[in-house]
């Protein structure tokens, strides 16, 4: 079974989130560089994840993004139920639906086995998954570097953000990426409409 894009984005900003110091209070933007995601894509998680509990945002100086109680402690099984939605595994009920739909042991077979994929997640906790290893090298984890030759903070064109009339930490409407934090966006495509609690693994 594949998670989804939107999924597996989420999951790494909680991991990232997990490891911050009580210093640290990285902006979307920021995990989005380390995480090697797309902005855009980071952000619509980050609103979800807030939506569900697990992250507080803040917004203006001094704003970003720390994991909440609840999201240090959640069941990574019921996180990934929450993000992933019920529905089939196959295309059961596509645009044009399978004629099998209505008998299928299939359909049923693949449900089961998609509820045992996330039964083996229900014990393990967002803070057992950055254990070491994993703890680490996300706190060692740096922006990848600019491909056009340009050090590391450039744009391609060799001109760092502000002189590219983008300031750090902002969008280029001027925006701080926290601003961006707290408004939910669709989620992209593969992600689920649904917005259910999510569950700690001590519960």
């Amino acid at each position: 079974m594949r998670l989804t894009a939107f999924t597996d984005i989420s999951l790494r900003i909680v991991m990232r989130l997990a490891v911050a110091d009580g210093e640290e209070q990285p902006t979307t933007r920021s995990v989005a560089e380390v995480l090697a995601v797309p902005y855009t894509h980071a952000a619509k998680a980050v609103a979800r994840l807030s939506e569900m509990g697990l992250v507080d945002t803040r917004r203006g100086r001094g704003g970003g993004l720390r994991l909440t109680e609840a999201g240090r402690r959640a069941s990574v099984g019921a996180i990934v139920r929450a993000l992933e939605g019920d529905g089939d595994v196959a295309g059961c009920e596509d645009a044009v639906p399978c004629p099998l739909r209505a008998a299928c042991r299939l359909r049923g077979a693949l449900a089961r086995a998609r509820e045992a994929f996330y039964a083996s997640l229900d014990p393990i906790t967002v803070d057992d998954l950055v254990a070491e290893p994993t703890g680490p090298m996300l706190i060692d984890l740096l922006p990848p570097r600019v491909s056009a030759g340009g050090p590391s903070g450039t744009t391609p064109g060799g001109a760092s953000g502000t002189e590219a009339g983008v300031v750090p930490g902002t969008t280029p409407g001027g925006a701080s990426g926290t601003e961006a934090d707290v408004v939910p966006g669709t989620p992209f495509e593969g992600s689920s409409e649904a917005t259910p609690g999510v569950s700690s693994a001590t519960v």
